[in-house]
């Protein structure tokens, strides 16, 4: 973040996301805002908490990509839930706490990624060790002799022809660690033993509804479940893999990521709540909109600031940024609840996308989906080329049907992209040229049968 000015955060958000240059811009703040927080003494730094963000526009705009791209950035722990599936206390589902639990899980896991990446390199050592003496085991003789004996009748002849053996495998060793770190034995099979993950403990109690706290039974049962391993025949390539994966985890300490985690996803994790519009209004007596506003009280708490009970111990979610988003067509942001709305200060409107944007959605991005398709069917031989032309009259396509049906913004392009390459991708194995050119003819010829022109004799008296 040191190196990430407000302005930086925006031109990197510009790299993906078109337009809704507002909301960049109160991401951008809020996000440095939390650089600057890390740097106050501790007094103050206890009283400043982040400003909440309501993101109000409809759907495929680019809200939840603003919030993922913003994770991405700065790598921050970062999950998206959607308000719709959280029901009030009392009622069968997913209770609103399972979100806190979720973004520590998310966080964990993150440090754990980065310190097995740290001691990735000794554990690929380790691993090498271990394929060795799977390939060259130690002589059947010594491993069975009983240790009693070998304690009391260990005579010189004996010794000496230990010595040998040992010498020999150590040589064995040796000449095929450098066939084993130049690739030459990756096709060799050979037998490892790997830990079995799958607990049945864990049958037993999952029609109790366990999974829905993270609860580990594994964890709560500790010593007195031992690990089951079990015996898999794969090549020496896979088993660098599995062993070097094995050995990382027994090389660092989980305390340590877990401490280092909860303080992560306490000081710097991120919450999308998205469909937070549907939850908005009044209860009804029955149906399945009963709980919409218990919910929201449910959510106040963990969004003004609580301690959750999670696997790992107490979370405080005081310092964590919670950003909702919602299209807000049925119901309006006066519609939620006082409380949620005060813990919103951030207010920002998205606009909807012009077919000027559809355009630069096309183009522009570092993930286009123009670059999308042409490096899908580059991986069959074939180059795919969009004239100027056919890309407007893509985008055309595109920006009519979302005004004459449902309009889903960006989402749309997906749609029209798949049906006009449907016959492409197709053939595409099997063509005779290697080069393809789709041009306005062609786009017009596809699509325009998905174009209802409006019929206005309705509207003449």
């Amino acid at each position: 973040m040191k190196e990430l000015t407000p302005k930086q955060i925006v031109e990197e958000l510009d790299k993906y996301i078109v337009g809704q240059n507002k909301a960049k811009k109160a991401v951008a703040i809020s996000l440095r805002n939390r650089y600057r927080r890390n740097l106050l003494p501790n007094e103050f730094k206890d009283e400043i908490r982040p400003k909440n963000i309501l993101m109000i526009g409809p759907t495929g705009v680019g809200k939840t990509e603003i919030a993922r791209r913003l994770s991405k950035l700065v790598k921050m722990p970062f999950i998206k839930v959607e308000a719709t599936k959280f029901t009030e206390v009392g009622y069968v589902g997913r209770d609103v706490e399972s979100m806190v639990r979720d973004l520590v899980e998310e966080s964990i896991r993150m440090v754990k990624v980065e310190k097995i990446d740290q001691v990735y390199d000794n554990s690929k050592e380790l691993a090498d060790q271990k394929i060795l003496q799977i390939l060259v085991p130690h002589s059947s003789k010594k491993k069975d002799k009983n240790p009693l004996e070998m304690l009391f009748n260990n005579s010189e002849e004996d010794k000496t022809t230990d010595e040998v053996d040992d010498e020999i495998i150590i040589n064995k060793r040796k000449e095929l660690e450098k066939k084993l770190k130049d690739g030459d034995l990756d096709d060799k099979i050979i037998e490892i033993q790997i830990e079995d993950n799958h607990n049945s403990t864990v049958e037993l109690f999952s029609g109790l509804g366990i999974e829905e706290y993270n609860i580990n039974m594994s964890d709560m049962f500790g010593d007195l479940l031992p690990k089951k391993t079990k015996k898999k025949k794969v090549t020496v390539k896979e088993a660098r893999k599995i062993i070097s994966n094995q050995e990382a985890q027994k090389l660092i300490d989980m305390d340590e990521v877990i401490d280092i985690g909860i303080k992560k996803a306490e000081e710097n994790g991120m919450i999308f709540i998205d469909e937070i519009d549907k939850i908005a209004g009044k209860d009804y007596s029955s149906g399945p909109d009963v709980s919409r506003e218990g919910v929201q009280r449910d959510i106040l708490p963990i969004i003004e600031g609580t301690t959750i009970m999670t696997k790992y111990g107490p979370v405080k979610t005081d310092y964590i940024l919670f950003i909702a988003a919602g299209a807000f067509h049925v119901s309006k942001v006066e519609d939620l609840i006082p409380e949620i709305q005060g813990r919103f200060p951030i207010r920002v409107e998205l606009d909807n996308l012009t077919e000027d944007n559809f355009k630069e959605i096309l183009t522009k991005p570092k993930n286009a989906l123009i670059k999308q398709y042409k490096f899908l069917i580059k991986t069959e031989g074939f180059s795919l080329e969009f004239s100027k032309g056919a890309i407007d009259a893509i985008a055309k396509v595109a920006f009519l049907i979302n005004e004459q049906s449902e309009n889903i913004g960006a989402r749309r392009l997906h749609t029209v992209l798949e049906k006009l390459l449907e016959d492409i991708s197709f053939q595409v194995p099997d063509l005779d040229t290697d080069r393809i050119t789709i041009s306005e003819t062609y786009v017009n010829e596809k699509l325009n049968a998905y174009i209802q022109q409006k019929d206005i004799s309705k509207y003449i008296l």
